[in-house]
């Protein structure tokens, strides 16, 4: 996930602040004191992070982020801040279920370093799953994908680019907007209207 926009102090919950064990996580959760254990971090904009399968995280308020993500329907809610809705109805908890899910290993760090270059494409995430790239860029980039077996998603964060094909229209990417580029593509243009910053995702 890449954090588009955050308010100051704005806060995202990503893994354990400390070692702990099942035992020790259950202990927290009955006690109502998960938020010892969990790991906050401040948040900016381009911060990325990197959250693998069984990694517990949350979004905090004040933040708007782009979050690329494997094909699954499955999540386990194991805590939900003791919210309720208008009828005074909690929504459903995964606790036991996310007892043997959780990943409770420690990092030493959890969000994914990078460098940006313009004009260069950065890689920021690489699994079985997807690609996710950064390009900021001011020039036109020429782009092939003739190795590519796969679709691509362009995000667009800021700015405003055109995508040019060989016999059709360009076609307008604004912020804020997403277009998907079938498989079938392999050469294309992407030009910059003054500066754009976009997310290439494939998988």
């Amino acid at each position: 996930m890449v954090c588009l926009d955050a308010e100051k102090d704005a806060n995202l919950i990503v893994g354990f602040n400390q070692e702990i064990n099942p035992k020790h996580y259950q202990q927290k959760l009955n006690e109502g004191k998960l938020e010892e254990i969990l790991n906050f971090e401040k948040v900016q904009n381009g911060s990325c992070y990197f959250i693998p399968a069984g990694r517990v995280h949350a979004i905090g308020k004040g933040i708007l982020l782009a979050e690329i993500q494997q094909t699954s329907d499955i999540t386990y809610r194991m805590y939900d801040w003791n919210r309720v809705d208008q009828q005074g109805k909690s929504r459903e908890l995964h606790t036991e279920l996310a007892v043997d899910a959780i990943d409770y290993s420690l990092e030493e760090e959890y969000a994914t370093p990078y460098t940006s270059e313009m004009n260069k494409t950065t890689r920021l995430a690489q699994c079985d799953y997807f690609t996710t790239n950064r390009l900021i860029f001011d020039k036109t980039k020429e782009c092939d994908y003739s190795d590519l077996d796969s679709f691509v998603i362009y995000i667009c964060l800021d700015g405003e680019f055109e995508i040019s094909c060989k016999g059709q229209e360009k076609t307008s990417v604004k912020k804020g907007e997403s277009i998907l580029i079938p498989a079938e593509l392999k050469e294309l243009s992407l030009i910059p209207i003054g500066q754009a910053e976009c997310l290439e995702v494939y998988i």
